[in-house]
């Protein structure tokens, strides 16, 4: 028996459904030789600095930057039971290897593999790798997986985007926060840039002032080409020379 694990309720549904899985169990869906259950997102997360050291629990400037030698994991207390569902089923005597079916893409990757590992599985593991959930699309995958380790460095990348998200949101969050002495100020990879981004937008729509600018235009004979602008008229006439008949 397969074992088909997705990435939501909603898409373990629709699978079972095509592949003829439609016993109702707890936490899964069985038939026609499949076991099709699901996660919930993400139900691995890194663990917390604490876990690492007890005295982390107190945010000073003196403990940064915290950066693990060796990453643990944690299982999500609000997902655990499913997760408890998943490794029973892994370690099932009747499943012989385990379809791969969450997102086709790094998180997808990301949250399957977790799981598997934080299981202790060490079954084949077989990849559905599909972008549609109309029932022909689903068909055509399970007829052609591929081998699950064929997606390691697809895994790989993921594992270093969550580790940088945890070392840059984790260790800035605490130094701003304890340099300033105030309220949590977060810190994140991606929500920090463009939140920086967004405000000097805001502050250049705010301050702006008109000011004259000038393009240089080349009619090259049923198509026209338009230069950057420049603030000053001589650069323009300048390029407008050297283009002029060439």
């Amino acid at each position: 028996m397969e074992l088909v694990i997705t990435e939501k309720p909603s898409v373990a549904r629709s699978i079972a459904k095509v592949i003829g899985a439609d016993e109702p169990k707890e936490g899964y869906l069985e038939g026609n030789g499949y076991m099709v259950s699901w996660c919930y997102g993400h139900l691995i997360e890194l663990a917390y600095p604490e876990e690492y050291d007890p005295s982390y629990k107190h945010w000073t400037y003196r403990a940064l930057p915290i950066i693990p030698d060796t990453w643990k994991y944690r299982v999500k207390r609000d997902t655990a039971k499913q997760f408890n569902v998943l490794k029973w089923l892994m370690w099932s005597d009747a499943v012989t290897d385990v379809i791969c079916a969450t997102d086709a893409g790094r998180e997808g990757e990301l949250i399957f593999r977790l799981v598997y590992e934080q299981a202790g599985c060490n079954k084949p593991i077989k990849r559905l790798w599909i972008s549609s959930m109309e029932e022909r699309a689903i068909r055509d995958g399970f007829k052609n997986l591929k081998s699950g380790f064929e997606y390691d460095n697809l895994y790989r990348s993921a594992v270093c985007r969550q580790e940088a998200d945890w070392l840059v949101g984790l260790n800035g969050t605490r130094l701003f926060t304890v340099l300033y002495r105030s309220k949590v100020l977060k810190v994140g990879r991606v929500q920090t840039p463009t939140l920086a981004m967004l405000v000097e937008r805001e502050t250049a729509i705010r301050d702006f002032k008109k000011t004259p600018y000038y393009t240089v235009h080349l009619n090259t004979g049923g198509m026209e080409a338009v230069s950057e602008k420049y603030t000053d008229k001589a650069m323009a006439d300048e390029v407008a020379h050297i283009c002029n008949g060439a």
